[in-house]
């Protein structure tokens, strides 16, 4: 602690805490961490350490305002242009830095589908970001995935998740692999999926021809994610639910949805958040390197996605590759169209995906102890400011 620490106090502010909402609270900063939490006028406030007169203190009126937890994004490709698969740090940064701009305090490095050793030297490559407290986590989308419901990913490039296969990767990321998206109803799938939970990897169900029958033995390997629900899976049908049906009504299940309007209708969205409730939705975004930016052409690992009026799509083909979409507007959306409650949507979009990659110790929720990662947004929740770890990213409005 140096003898003069930054203090800052935000008050008035409508806060979302684990347990509810609060009008008019107040949250105080002491360095990177949260300090206090205060719900009630008046209330007081005991410091981390005692305060002295050379601490600075600044302090930001919030009334009218909502303040959250920063976003918690475990599925993300890119933004800002740039690409995780690139494995880069510079083009891995970016997409960070634009995604950090959007609330996303916390997020994991997603990868698509290519040749093994690229994917390992990907791996590497981030793994060093994760390492140095950049990412939360690499996760590993294909190339082990059904050549039917491959979507935006390269099928020539798709094989059978033969567990040394999935070794391989694993070993390249240095223990910080933290999801592997598989179909487990190709050969070795199951014995993946077994390999995945012996190393602490979250074993994900997506991209998958998968029956109702194979996607419950898969849950019963240990597999505890559905990627991106619905989408690039048999439909739910009534006399072959499918995986839809599995992975919902499993309490061990982490859904993830991706509300961009796009992906998802507002009805099943809203069916899935109902069968799940936010303690197992995650909101995700799946963006690819377009997301903060405008119409045009873009990478996404080895192929070229055309984004026009927002939506992705693959140059040749035309299927949806990945979103646009920043988890600012994930949270506008799931309120304002979907209608959910804004302390669920908090829930979706902080505190569950915090908890299924383990770092809800530090993230997550707004709690004395943990990073000072914040989110505020306006009446109409709009982004007005984000900070990350104490620092102010996009700074709060004057006055």
């Amino acid at each position: 602690m140096t003898a003069q620490t930054r203090r800052t106090v935000l008050t008035g502010a409508r806060l979302v805490l684990p347990d509810g909402v609060a009008d008019g609270g107040r949250v105080t900063v002491q360095g990177r961490t949260i300090a206090a939490v205060a719900t009630r006028p008046g209330e007081a406030v005991p410091p981390v350490t005692a305060a002295t007169a050379d601490d600075e203190v600044d302090t930001h009126e919030l009334t009218g305002h909502w303040l959250v937890p920063g976003f918690v994004d475990m599925h993300v490709h890119g933004g800002g242009g740039a690409s995780f698969s690139a494995g880069t740090a510079q083009e891995a940064l970016t997409v960070v830095e634009t995604h950090r701009r959007h609330g996303t305090t916390t997020m994991v490095a997603s990868t698509v589908t290519g040749d093994l050793d690229d994917l390992a030297r990907q791996a590497g490559a981030l793994s060093e970001l994760v390492q140095q407290g950049d990412l939360a986590g690499v996760h590993f989308e294909g190339p082990f995935i059904a050549r039917n419901r491959c979507g935006a990913h390269q099928p020539e490039l798709l094989r059978d998740p033969d567990p040394a296969d999935v070794r391989k990767l694993l070993d390249a990321a240095h223990g910080t692999a933290r999801m592997l998206t598989l179909a487990p109803e190709l050969p070795g799938g199951l014995d993946s999926v077994r390999l995945l939970v012996e190393h602490g990897v979250v074993a994900a169900v997506g991209h998958t021809d998968a029956t109702y029958d194979a996607t419950r033995e898969a849950i019963d390997a240990g597999a505890t994610v559905a990627t991106h629900l619905y989408n690039a899976m048999p439909a739910l049908a009534h006399r072959a639910p499918g995986p839809v049906a599995a992975l919902l009504e499993d309490e061990r299940v982490t859904v993830e949805l991706i509300d961009d309007g796009t992906h998802l209708h507002p009805a099943a969205l809203g069916v899935a958040f109902r069968a799940a409730g936010p303690g197992r939705v995650a909101f995700v975004t799946d963006a690819m390197g377009a997301a903060g930016m405008g119409d045009g052409v873009y990478p996404l690992g080895p192929l070229e996605v055309e984004v026009r009026d927002g939506v992705a799509r693959l140059v040749e083909g035309g299927s949806i590759a990945g979103s646009t979409l920043t988890m600012d507007q994930a949270f506008r959306r799931a309120v304002t169209v979907d209608g959910l409650p804004v302390a669920d949507v908090v829930r979706a979009l902080s505190a569950t995906p915090a908890r299924l990659l383990g770092v809800f110790d530090r993230v997550g929720s707004l709690e004395a102890g943990k990073d000072a990662d914040l989110v505020v947004l306006d009446a109409d929740f709009a982004l007005t400011a984000v900070m990350r770890k104490g620092e102010w990213l996009v700074p709060p409005p004057a006055g």
